[in-house]
């Protein structure tokens, strides 16, 4: 089967990575990017838990319901690929795997995955790091080329990133001034050195490696679209916070289904947004960082 359109999810065989492919399944039909078929690629770290989720698609009662998927006659195809963005040629390897697979290209990616460790230390800081900033960098500085023109890159972030009284004047200043993934990778580095030196509360950041991760991500995203921006090709990278959400990695002490969090997710990737690229976004509008 040939289809029109691919999209590739990270970190979705659960919580808000799994209701984003559950989304897209069902709001693709009445968006404006159906020109055709649409294939799902929902990846994970462990291929068990990416089938599992695979098979509580095939049977959720509403995606029958709305005969979202092919197997009930509808227009999407949902299939795992590993994929653990804390390691880098796991990230090449699915890089490669679509650039054989779809040599025309491909029109969403969602990077999703993430981890929120418990306490801090230099361990967790740079266990955060690696996936959320550089996984999530790598991810999407690898996909990015085999974007077809139009086609969308969101990136997931969060409120707790937001460049608030958390950071020094003098930090805050060094983010909104960055114009270059280089710089926003710079502030990464030097926080996990300050941390290495017991002195990153001096120097003017949070104790939180989650909320610093977010940070990065938040800001490479605004320097990934700059750059893509100028490559003419009409593609939107997007980042976004999808709200407090009742997950695993919240604890369960989320306000929000994760229905609710995959709603701005799928209005970036599906959604009618113009031209807006390089934006934060948190309930379905563009807001300050």
């Amino acid at each position: 089967m040939s289809f029109s359109r691919v999209a590739a999810v990270t970190g979705a065989n659960k919580g808000i990575g799994l209701a984003i492919v559950r989304n897209l399944a069902l709001q693709y039909p009445s968006s404006t990017l159906n020109n055709g078929p649409l294939l799902i690629y929902l990846t994970a770290r462990d291929r068990s838990r990416g089938e599992e989720a695979i098979k509580t698609l095939q049977n959720d009662a509403q995606l029958k319901s709305a005969k979202a998927l092919a197997a009930d006659g509808g227009l999407a195809t949902i299939e795992y690929h590993g994929l653990d963005i804390s390691k880098p040629q796991s990230i090449t390897d699915f890089a490669s795997f679509l650039k054989q697979k779809h040599p025309d290209g491909i029109d969403i990616v969602v990077n999703n995955a993430g981890i929120a460790m418990t306490g801090f230390d230099i361990n967790v800081v740079r266990q955060t790091l690696q996936t959320n900033y550089h996984g999530t960098l790598l991810s999407t500085l690898s996909l990015l080329p085999l974007l077809r023109p139009h086609a969308r890159l969101i990136n997931i972030s969060s409120t707790v990133g937001h460049l608030s009284t958390k950071y020094s004047p003098t930090l805050i200043s060094r983010f909104q001034s960055s114009r270059s993934v280089a710089d926003i990778t710079t502030l990464m580095n030097d926080f996990t050195s300050a941390v290495e030196r017991g002195t990153e509360k001096e120097e003017g950041w949070p104790s939180a490696a989650y909320a610093v991760s977010k940070s990065g991500v938040t800001g490479m995203t605004r320097a990934v679209a700059w750059e893509e921006r100028e490559r003419g090709r009409g593609v939107l990278v997007n980042c976004c916070c999808p709200g407090y959400v009742d997950t695993e990695m919240t604890r369960g002490r989320g306000v929000r289904s994760v229905d609710e969090g995959a709603r701005t997710p799928v209005l970036l990737a599906l959604g009618g947004i113009g031209d807006v690229t390089g934006e934060f976004w948190k309930d379905e509008r563009v807001v300050e960082w």
